[in-house]
């Protein structure tokens, strides 16, 4: 079967396509032909060696969401998942193929009217910014900022924030014509890059004071800066570092503020019990089918054409999620 590697840590030039064994589910698991892979911020920060550290390394098979439909069950699995049409998380790795295999625990019948493409960009980020906006006890009323909203995380965080009565939806991207999109999936507020009001279509106006919610999925160097933004008693919600790690002395900010009782965390949906998580996205894939969540599917291209995806996503030209066929 096709698959992509990383031949090379670094550039999208670093990924090959290649030809691997089609895989055998072992007990447990169920095998799907692949009729949508998600292209993730976490498979581009794995591409560039970023996490070697954690046990990476060069001939990894990327991916970690994939839709399509079961071919073989393994060991232990219902018979009656063959032949359905389903979402799967396969792990940090496995995805870009054609065929690709998941735990059955890790899998989600699609309901009708939902596209493969869909469920993919919808799948693993609208958990994410689910349990995000859990964590931060973002309440009615109250203002947030979604820095870095540009993608799949981001726009489902903007219209989560809405639905629950956010006073304010502040969003950071990098042009007008996003701002102009992000408004009409619920953000009141367009701001640059750096958290400024010049660069995205608010000019002339100021920028709010202070937030209450911060959620974050860029982290980077001007980390600091966003938790300067936070609101007395306000919380900051890091889900991702797709622009690099904050500066390593970045608390330095959280004590130098002391008395306004700001807090800071981490998340990652793999604290989520897997059973809160799939609860979540089985709803989610439904409001999604019904149009009450939109999903913005920015480009799909072939397989074989995912180094020019990680190109894409690399030069931040991307606007929602580019999603893989085979």
């Amino acid at each position: 079967m096709k698959a992509v590697v990383i031949r090379k840590f670094g550039d999208p030039g670093g990924l090959e396509v290649v030809d691997l064994p089609v895989p055998v589910p072992a007990a447990g698991q169920v095998r799907i032909a692949t009729e949508a892979i998600g292209v993730g911020g976490v498979d581009a920060v794995i591409r560039r060696g970023t996490l070697a550290a954690y046990g990476f390394r060069e001939g990894h098979l990327l991916g970690s969401e994939v839709a399509g439909v079961v071919t073989a069950v393994g060991e232990g699995v219902d018979a009656s998942w063959a032949g359905r049409r389903v979402w799967a998380f396969t792990g940090l790795s496995g995805g870009y193929a054609e065929q690709a295999v998941a735990p059955v625990e890790e899998i989600l019948a699609l309901p009708d009217g939902l596209s493969g493409a869909d469920a993919v960009t919808l799948g693993g980020s609208g958990v994410v910014a689910h349990f995000a906006l859990d964590r931060a006890r973002l309440a009615p009323g109250e203002t947030v900022l979604v820095r870095g909203a540009a993608g799949s995380i981001g726009i489902t965080a903007v219209q989560l924030a809405a639905g629950r009565g956010a006073g304010a939806v502040a969003v950071t991207t990098s042009s007008a014509e996003r701002g102009v999109r992000l408004r009409d999936l619920g953000a009141t507020q367009v701001l640059g890059r750096s958290g400024d009001s010049g660069d995205s279509g608010d000019s002339g106006r100021e920028a709010p004071p202070g937030f209450d919610v911060v959620i974050d999925v860029v982290g980077g160097p001007q980390l600091p800066l966003f938790l300067d933004r936070l609101n007395a008693n306000g919380r900051y919600v890091a889900v991702g570092v797709v622009g690099g790690p904050p500066p390593a002395d970045f608390g330095v900010r959280l004590m130098d503020a002391f008395r306004r009782s700001l807090s800071f965390a981490t998340f990652s949906s793999d604290t989520v019990p897997g059973s809160d998580r799939q609860a979540v996205r089985s709803s989610q894939f439904s409001e999604a089918a019904r149009g009450e969540l939109r999903t913005v599917v920015h480009e799909v291209l072939p397989l074989e054409r995912a180094a020019l995806a990680h190109r894409a996503m690399d030069a931040g030209e991307v606007f929602g999620r580019v999603v893989l066929t085979p």
